[in-house]
């Protein structure tokens, strides 16, 4: 198990030089795994791209899973700041948020395969119940927890968060794995974004639809 003693933002000043190439060593990994996929990042690979000594990588990461650990928690950062950007650009009523911030999950989660699989199928120890888990992860519990709150109605506004969540990774991975039709993508996301978590059912009309049938 990795030490989940991780992050990108820089010390403190006298350690500005060794953070700086920390930060270097994630971001060519987070760019060579998005290229090659994991497989590819190796050491050696990492060391020529980022024009560094193999000593650096080691003095800062014990073994390529901290390093891939590191990665997942920058890219929650990251995650965790397009939720919260597209949460306060919604302009609609706090209804509203929720589907800003799903698309804005569903886009970061299309746009960073490789990464996303660091973030929430290669880093277990990262999970919401582990002791010790980084700020990075929660954050983004937080920002989908936060755009859900209007909808909860009365409901555990934590398992709602987890819900949505449960959602939104599940469709991606199975959009991803070509296990979903294509051409009900822009519908399937719709409900999730609009229609799934509200209760009783949407603008409270008959939650089956008008035939009965599920929407």
């Amino acid at each position: 198990m990795f030490a989940l003693t991780l992050g990108c933002v820089p010390g403190p000043a006298e350690k500005a030089t060794e953070q700086d190439r920390r930060d270097l060593i994630v971001t060519v990994a987070r760019e060579l795994a998005e290229t090659e996929g994991w497989a590819g990042v190796s050491t050696r690979r990492l060391a020529e791209r980022a024009e560094i000594d193999l000593g650096d990588i080691y003095r800062h990461f014990a073994d390529l899973e901290a390093l891939l650990a590191a990665v997942a928690v920058c890219a929650f950062a990251d995650l965790a700041a397009d939720l919260a950007e597209a949460h306060a650009e919604s302009t609609d009523e706090p209804e509203g948020a929720w589907p800003a911030v799903a698309a804005a999950y569903l886009d970061f989660a299309y746009a960073n395969p490789e990464v996303y699989d660091a973030m929430l199928a290669l880093t277990p120890d990262l999970a919401l119940g582990v002791d010790g888990v980084p700020a990075a992860p929660r954050a983004v519990f937080t920002e989908l927890r936060a755009a859900l709150a209007p909808l909860a109605e009365g409901r555990d506004l934590d398992t709602l968060a987890e819900v949505g969540w449960s959602l939104l990774h599940g469709v991606v991975m199975l959009t991803r794995g070509g296990r979903l039709r294509p051409e009900g993508q822009e519908e399937r996301e719709a409900m999730i974004a609009e229609r799934l978590l509200r209760w009783p059912c949407p603008a409270g009309g008959n939650p089956l639809g008008a035939s009965g049938d599920m929407p």
